[in-house]
């Protein structure tokens, strides 16, 4: 969270008719679609070396959170108290604080459900409450409002805020997560979202119970506290709405945060603990972390971790222990993946990055945090396992196309924490800063681990595939550098934001050559880290790059990548050959509509791919 609150999440499933089990909508799916998408975009020798020595933020410049937070797991409520410092960057004075709650982010037309008989409410949504804010110095009320349906809280303070100067205030306030119908989770109900994408025009807009919920004994808390919105000089960036895209944009701030949870439940944050203490049932569990944009929680009673230190970061992968074999192959990855980019990009001013097994649900494949990247259970298969023997032949079919997304997805959300962590951005406005960024990172790592010829495949497969497919059937070319909410679904937002974009930077990757490329990159990191970047710092620093010859090329291939309609001809156009495979052509003779004779392989390879 994307944030950053990075969250990413995509379409709806095909609805099920009435009696009919997962399993026979996915072979009707199958018989009336291609298989070789179903795994479509998803996303999107161990080495150890001193860590540089970073250029942080000072601290007397960064806000900080000290939140006592209290969890009752069984009835998934929690209640807390934070005392935020908040310091005044910009160059005027002022008197009003912002503060996010994504919690009570509704989608358009969004209807809450019915009470029961005894009048008790059921939601499927998460809930945050502000109870009470008070000054921290003289436990004064503050006066406060509920904006934006209740999705922005405004702090009226009594006296200005001076640039450069600091307050604190403390915020009382409670929340709710829903309870997450398992079905929602598994791989046939992942599936079965990417082919209803795919042939499907509908609208997908994210939901804040993709990241704040209780599923299969996990309980994931992904924006559960009042957050200081991010500002631009002076200006508060307060703007947020559903869409396919993440929502929110944070400040990096520091972190103290005390939960309070029952004896036997484990907790994960994006650091380890510094303190623990139990009493009466209870278990206290301090952790304290510089320079996040957000702070997960993860709690569950079957939940282990396994860890690796790579470049002086720990990497995590966090898991239940009926996925140990994929969750030991995703920290191996991840491993790798942090090598690369410390040694390409830059030295991350993280000290831990984790990874948690977590039950998404089918709109959502995988979530990135601070510190932290939430990947869908769905896809922590073991195919070697009694228990994947029960599934249908045709997702076993594709062993190697869940195995090998899994690992572009492992490499691309580890990618995140460089760009949309270290380097933010907002992602509802310029969500190629950091969803095509780090897409490319994962084809960098590609490249830098499996060597040139895997990298090709999986450009080919992860990237332009996504687009070819996605054009075939029937999908508009757009312009990659539009706002979020301006795409439909995950189809298009990974077509066209995700591969698109990503296919921007490996054609200037090419055309000014490694050296200078990288070069690039590493300044675009070193100037903008902690900071929220914008496209124009990006285009800068590799036209900075460039020889003379080459700036005014640079500037119009990002145009054309960016803000042109040429797909196409730059990556692929419809595939006339597929489109016969998959039977587009193909007209009903009583409807005149298409007809899906077959079920391609590539279909199916890109249909079951994480997005």
């Amino acid at each position: 969270m994307k944030d950053r609150l990075n969250h990413r999440g995509h379409g709806y499933p095909l609805r099920a008719k009435s009696g009919g089990s997962p399993r026979n909508d996915l072979r009707l799916a199958l018989r009336t679609l291609p298989f070789a998408v179903l795994l479509l975009c998803v996303l999107c020798g161990e080495t150890s070396f001193a860590q540089p020595q970073l250029k942080t933020q000072a601290e007397s410049e960064r806000h900080r959170y000290e939140i006592q937070l209290t969890l009752d797991f069984d009835k998934r409520t929690y209640t807390g108290t934070e005392r935020v410092r908040f310091v005044n960057r910009g160059t005027r004075a002022t008197s009003t604080l912002y503060f996010h709650l994504y919690s009570n982010l509704r989608v358009p037309g969004y209807f809450p459900p019915k009470k029961t008989e005894s009048g008790e409410a059921v939601s499927d949504e998460p809930r945050l409450e502000v109870l009470e804010v008070r000054t921290a110095n003289t436990n004064a009320p503050v006066p406060y409002t509920l904006e934006d349906q209740d999705t922005t809280l405004r702090v009226n303070l009594r006296e200005l805020i001076a640039p450069r100067a600091a307050t604190e205030v403390v915020i009382t306030f409670k929340g709710s997560v829903p309870e997450i119908d398992p079905e929602e989770t598994g791989l046939v109900a992942h599936v079965m979202q990417q082919v209803s994408a795919a042939i499907g025009s509908a609208r997908e807009m994210r939901r804040a119970r993709g990241i704040n919920f209780r599923c299969r004994g996990v309980l994931l808390l992904g924006s559960w506290y009042p957050v200081l919105a991010a500002r631009a000089g002076d200006d508060w960036l307060r703007r947020m709405e559903p869409s396919i895209g993440d929502s929110l944009v944070t400040d990096v701030a520091d972190y103290q945060v005390t939960i309070d949870s029952p004896q036997g439940v484990s907790v994960f944050t994006p650091v380890e603990a510094s303190n623990v203490t139990s009493k009466d049932g209870r278990t206290a569990t301090t952790f304290s972390a510089e320079s996040l944009r957000d702070f997960v929680v993860v709690a569950g009673s079957n939940m282990r971790a396994e860890q690796r230190v790579i470049s002086g970061i720990t990497i995590r992968s966090i898991y239940r222990n009926e996925h140990e074999t994929a969750a030991r192959r995703a920290l191996n990855i991840a491993a790798d993946a942090v090598n690369v980019y410390v040694r390409r990009i830059g030295p991350l001013p993280l000290r831990t990055i984790s990874l948690v097994d977590a039950p998404l649900v089918a709109t959502l494949s995988n979530a990135e945090f601070s510190g932290f990247a939430a990947i869908a259970s769905a896809f922590y298969l073991d195919f070697d396992s009694p228990s994947v023997s029960s599934m249908p032949d045709i997702i076993r079919e594709q062993r190697a196309s869940v195995e090998e997304s899994l690992e572009w997805t492992v490499a691309h959300v580890v990618a995140h924490q460089w760009w949309g962590t270290a380097v933010g951005n907002d992602p509802s406005r310029e969500p190629v800063l950091d969803e095509a960024l780090a897409n490319w990172s994962a084809l960098l790592y590609y490249r830098e681990v499996h060597g040139e010829k895997k990298a090709e495949v999986a450009l080919e497969e992860q990237l332009r595939g996504v687009y070819k497919l996605y054009r075939t059937f029937g999908g508009e070319d757009m312009e990659a550098n539009r706002a979020a909410r301006e795409y439909r679904n995950s189809f298009q937002y990974a077509a066209i934001v995700i591969g698109k974009g990503a296919l921007l930077f490996e054609a200037l990757r090419k055309m000014i050559g490694d050296e200078k490329f990288f070069a690039a990159l590493a300044k675009y990191y070193a100037a903008n880290r902690f900071e929220v970047a914008q496209m124009d710092d990006l285009r800068g620093a590799v036209v900075g790059e460039a020889s003379v010859e080459q700036r005014r090329t640079v500037s119009r291939t990002f145009d054309r990548w960016l803000s042109s309609k040429n797909g196409d001809e730059d990556i692929a156009p419809p595939d006339p050959k597929l489109a016969a495979e998959l039977g587009l052509p193909v007209k009903d003779p009583k409807t005149g509509g298409n007809v899906f004779s077959r079920v391609g392989r590539f279909f199916w390879q890109q249909m079951t791919r994480i997005r």
